[in-house]
């Protein structure tokens, strides 16, 4: 206790204010005396070495001296600055990272409360959510690829095909029958706009919408490359101009789709049903539609270099102008398919053989802006037989 109790009091002493004044003043008096050495002595030391015992006025000499604390100062004071940059630069970056950890808290709050809304039960307070989820994606690169996997499941979930719920429209139900999907489902319209939208910009390879209710969905414009819409029902969609590229449409309903200007390329089209698509000057280069029903389908002007039509029915399509010149057509049903003067061909095809109708061509395409909307869009009836 008695060895203990002196120790005791010297740390006591040392963290007392009296000491650290004690500690503050030793520490200014050796940056005095340094200070000094550095600008009194020193400068002196150098000129002498440098003389190396000549003789010299004491007017040269002292210009000597001056010259090198003149040299001496710049140089410290340039000392001065860099540690002022450095230090500030360190300020910034303590800045910098704390104001990171705050937004990405940020982030993560509006993340977890927009996830909690999507399953409220008030229709405007779900679209919200969808809404905030939508922004935080266009925000934060990090959180895109999470949130386009959110959106995705939330259309699995709450459009399944076949449709499980009440107040679902039946298998069977005709398509002049169902609402557009804005108004029958408005939270799942804006999940698939939204996922349209984001998937542009993703980095994730594929994304799953396979087995989905998307009857009558307004997807104008929207990008789904490689997205799987395997045994989707897409009936009556409006696809006008969308990004389908390398998409896979395995077993899809397309039935009545407008599929205008849209982008097919490499997508994979086999055991689809598009009886009465429209796809006027849509690409469908490298496309594979086989074993596809494809009658009474508009396929004007359409490319569709390279695509495979192997045992898919054509019958009745509407194939004017398209470009057709490097096309797989082996075991292709064309029974009444029209045909026009700018309809190009395989170099071997035999379109009479085929059953192919010549008629005239017919002339540019109406603008899209004369179109009937796609809420009040009525499907006409098919001619072709399931």
């Amino acid at each position: 206790m008695g060895m203990g109790e002196p120790d005791r009091r010297r740390r006591a002493w040392r963290d007392s204010p009296a000491a650290r004044r004690v500690g503050a003043g030793l520490l200014a008096a050796a940056g005095l005396a340094v200070l000094g050495a550095v600008f009194v002595v020193l400068p002196g030391v150098v000129v002498d070495h440098d003389l190396a015992g000549a003789s010299v006025a004491a007017k040269d000499r002292l210009k000597a001296v001056n010259d090198v604390r003149t040299t001496l100062l710049q140089v410290i004071g340039g000392l001065v600055v860099l540690f002022g940059a450095y230090a500030t630069w360190r300020q910034l970056r303590v800045s910098q990272d704390g104001l990171r950890a705050t937004q990405e808290g940020y982030v993560t709050d509006r993340f977890s409360r927009a996830v909690d809304q999507l399953g409220s039960d008030k229709l405007d307070v779900r679209i919200g959510g969808l809404h905030a989820l939508w922004r935080i994606a266009e925000q934060s690169d990090r959180d895109r690829d999470a949130i386009i996997s959110i959106q995705a499941a939330y259309l699995r979930t709450h459009l399944p095909w076949p449709p499980g719920g009440p107040q679902a429209p039946p298998v069977d139900a005709p398509i002049n029958d169902i609402a557009p999907l804005e108004t029958r489902v408005a939270d799942a319209q804006v999940a698939l706009t939204a996922l349209g939208s984001l998937c542009r910009h993703r980095e994730q390879s594929w994304v799953n919408l396979s087995l989905t209710d998307l009857r009558r969905a307004d997807c104008d414009g929207l990008w789904f490359p490689e997205v799987n819409f395997d045994r989707a029902c897409m009936e009556a969609a409006g696809l006008y101009h969308a990004n389908l590229t390398q998409a896979s449409l395995v077993s899809v309903n397309l039935r009545h789709t407008d599929l205008t200007t849209a982008v097919l390329r490499r997508a994979r089209c086999v055991l689809s049903d598009l009886r009465g698509a429209k796809m006027v000057e849509t690409d469908l280069r490298d496309a594979d539609f086989t074993e596809t029903d494809l009658r009474e389908s508009n396929l004007r002007k359409a490319d569709a270099r390279g695509a495979v039509f192997h045992r898919a029915d054509l019958r009745m399509a509407d194939l004017r102008g398209a470009d057709l010149s490097t096309a797989h057509l082996v075991e292709a049903r064309l029974v009444g398919a029209l045909a026009s003067e700018r309809t190009r061909w395989p170099a071997d095809f035999d379109r009479t053989a085929a059953g192919v109708v010549d008629t005239d061509d017919p002339g540019p395409e109406p603008s899209p802006l004369l179109q009937p909307p796609g809420m009040t869009w009525q499907a006409p009836p098919l001619r072709s037989t399931p």
